[in-house]
Parts: C-alpha cells; sequence; structure tokens
C-alpha cells in the first residue's frame, strides 16, 4: 500500500501526518509513504529528518481581506493543484490523508477527482475552513472532539478519534529524558515552548519572569524552545540579564527543540501554546500546564482548546493581553509551591488524553487504501457520488 500525507507549515499539521505514518509502518512494514508539502514550511526540515520522501509544491494560505496578496495566493493555489494533480497521477498512491492547512487542500481536492479516496484529519475544536470545505469531498473526517461533528456537512462520514500522539511522548522516561537533556531526574523541571516556530509575547514574559524564578528557586530546572527567530534576542537578554546558560547548568535553551518527547518525559510542568498537537502530548503525558493561546488563531480555536482544558482542572489560562513577566512568574510559581494542587492537574490532564488515536487514524487509512485496491476494475466513482 502506497499513502500520500498533505498537510505542512507548522509543526500542527505535519507531525500528525508523521505520527500517522509511523503508526502505519508497525503495523505493516510494507506501506510506502510520500508527503506532499511546500519548501518554505517546517515539513522541508521535519520530513527529510524524519526519513519519509517530500514532494514539493507551491501553495500559501489565503489572506481573510481582497488584496494583491490575495490574488497572488489564489495563482500559486491554481499551480499547487496542477502540481498535486501530477504527483498523485504519477505516484498513484491507494489513499491521501490530509492532516490541515492550506497544504492538504489542492491535495484533497486533487485526489478526489483522480477518484482516490481521501482521510482528513481536524485537530482543533473548532474545524478550520480547509476542514469544512474538503469535508464535502472525504470519504471520511477524523475529529478530536465530539463538538467539531456539528460544524461538518456530512456528519455520517465523520469519526471521533482524537489527535495521533507519537508513541515516543508516550514511552519516554524520566531518567532517560534528563540524561538527554543534560539535567537531573530528580529535580522539577519546566519546560517553556510557543509552538514549532516560537512565540514573541511568550518569549517577552519569559525574559521578564525567567531570572527571578532562577534566582528563587535553585532546584528549579527550565527546558526553554524559543523559535529560531527570536532564539539569539531571548539569549542576549538573559544574559543581560545575568542568566548566562554557561554558568547555569540546569538552563536549556533552543530555538528548537527535536526531541520533545524527551523533554515532557522530563517535565513537572508546561508553559506553551495551546495548538492541538501540542495539547494532545501535554495530556498524552499527563502534564499540568499554563496554557496561553494565541490570539489571531483562526476564529479564537486555541482559546477554545485552552478552555476545555482548564475546565478539566488540568490547565490555567493566561490571555495574552494579560501576559506579562510579573504574571507569567507568579503563575509558575503558584503552581510549584503547590504539589497537591500540580497532582490533581496531572491526572486531570491525563484523563483527557487519547492515546491510542495514532493507531485509529492508521486503522482508517487502510481500510479506506486496501478498498481501492481490492476494487474491481472499470470505472472509479468519486468519493460522495
Amino acid at each position: 500500500m502506497k499513502v500520500a500525507f498533505a498537510g505542512g507549515g507548522t509543526g500542527g499539521h505535519v507531525y500528525p501526518g508523521v505520527t500517522i505514518a509511523r503508526a502505519l509502518q508497525e503495523k505493516d512494514p510494507g506501506v510506502e509513504v510520500l508527503f506532499v508539502g511546500t519548501r518554505r514550511g517546517l515539513e522541508a526540515d521535519v520530513i527529510p529528518r524524519e526519513g519519509f520522501r517530500l514532494a514539493a509544491i507551491e501553495v500559501a494560505g489565503f489572506h481573510r481581506r481582497l488584496s494583491v496578496d490575495t490574488l497572488l495566493t489564489a495563482f500559486r493555489a491554481c499551480k499547487g493543484f496542477a502540481q498535486s494533480w501530477a504527483i498523485l497521477r504519477r505516484e498513484r498512491p491507494d489513499v491521501v490523508v490530509g492532516t490541515g492547512g492550506y497544504v492538504s487542500g489542492p491535495v484533497v481536492l486533487a485526489a478526489w477527482m483522480l477518484g482516490i479516496p481521501t482521510l482528513v484529519h481536524e485537530q482543533n475544536a473548532l474545524p478550520g475552513i480547509t476542514t469544512r470545505v474538503l469535508s464535502r469531498i472525504a470519504r471520511a473526517v477524523a475529529v478530536t472532539y465530539e463538538e467539531s461533528v456539528r460544524y461538518l456537512a456530512r456528519r455520517a462520514q465523520v469519526v471521533v478519534t482524537g489527535n495521533p500522539v507519537r508513541k515516543s511522548i508516550l514511552t519516554a522516561e524520566r531518567r532517560e529524558g534528563a540524561r538527554v537533556m543534560g539535567l537531573d531526574a530528580g529535580r522539577p523541571t519546566l519546560l517553556v515552548f510557543g509552538g514549532s516556530q516560537g512565540a514573541r509575547a511568550i518569549n517577552e514574559a519569559m525574559v521578564g519572569a525567567l531570572p527571578g524564578l532562577l534566582a528563587r528557586r535553585h532546584e528549579l530546572q527550565v527546558i526553554y524552545q524559543t523559535g529560531r527567530r527570536d532564539h539569539a534576542w531571548v539569549v542576549g537578554e538573559l544574559e543581560a540579564k545575568g542568566v548566562a546558560r554557561k554558568s547555569i547548568p540546569r538552563l536549556v535553551v533552543e530555538p528548537y527543540l527535536y526531541q520533545m518527547d524527551m523533554a515532557m518525559a522530563c517535565a513537572d510542568l508546561v508553559v506553551s501554546r495551546a495548538g492541538a498537537i501540542s495539547i494532545a502530548e501535554i495530556t498524552a503525558r499527563g502534564l499540568p500546564a499554563v496554557l496561553i493561546p494565541l490570539p489571531g488563531a483562526a476564529e479564537g480555536h486555541q482559546e477554545k482548546n485552552a478552555r476545555a482544558l482548564e475546565a478539566a482542572g488540568a490547565a490555567v489560562v493566561v490571555l495574552q493581553k494579560d501576559l506579562s513577566g510579573e504574571v507569567l512568574r507568579d503563575a509558575i510559581e503558584a503552581l510549584l509551591d503547590d504539589r497537591g494542587r500540580l497532582e490533581r492537574m496531572s491526572q486531570s490532564s491525563r484523563g483527557l488524553g487519547k492515546p491510542g488515536a495514532a493507531d485509529a487514524l492508521a486503522d482508517l487509512a487502510r481500510r479506506l487504501g486496501s478498498g481501492r485496491r481490492h476494487a474491481s476494475t472499470g470505472p472509479r466513482l468519486r468519493s460522495g457520488t
């Protein structure tokens, strides 16, 4: 069986595909995997590093207001569709899996027109525009939350699976994680990240919060992913405040954490955005969190994600408009000072996790692909006709 994945731009669309692909190969080592994405998104770095082939198309996300950029994006979308058509005609996959974002659109559309079964996966509680459009033609749509079903037109085609989480996130052990990070497994550890690309607002707050945290809490260890764009600035600001990495071995500051599984394995508390995949991994590990939703996320989906954890007692939500170094430091210290609350939050977080999502999605993709392979010869109908 050959499976093509379409999705990219950010880790929230790249890593679900990687996770499903790994689950497919565990079930059947003969499965051939191809990713379709762009040369600019995170997929251009991550997919080859993960050992998969990447076929590149030219496509970009649409702006919500009419402008010259919107017209250029529309042109790229047409070009991306033509490139997707050519790639799928050449590769002849048995099933195409769209994992969200603007990359999914032209690839899933081309697959549908070529009669290739399609599966679309939505990570967020509120389905994005791409998912809502593609749900009208996809053979099946997998969602993370039951409440997402009501936003989709063809509800009979929808399956609730949860978000796929990398096996290593589930199996990584604290002692090994601490060894890889160069830290002490016996010390409390704070993990901070703003998504795959970093977050300037979180970085500004952490630059204000971190000196005081480290000065008052000599036992605290910190793993901090800044994002590539802000890394040099963060390091410079911290050094100006007397926080130098070379003189503080319990501080790890990296532009990107390729071994997030190891970082989460030794974490006691997380500070992060509220992207769907981040939340899936946090809850799979059963970690308490301080969540700072991205205010510009489409239709406020990150705040919806964060509030779901807050309502379950698994997280504290700090809105970006209220964020400062002092606010963030106080939120972190209040939790670190209350071990009982941290443990209750951890239990609530673990209760929200869906560790079997990757296997469920892999099984669904296999069923769709097997149906195509075993179908009789002759004209193939488009899905949904």
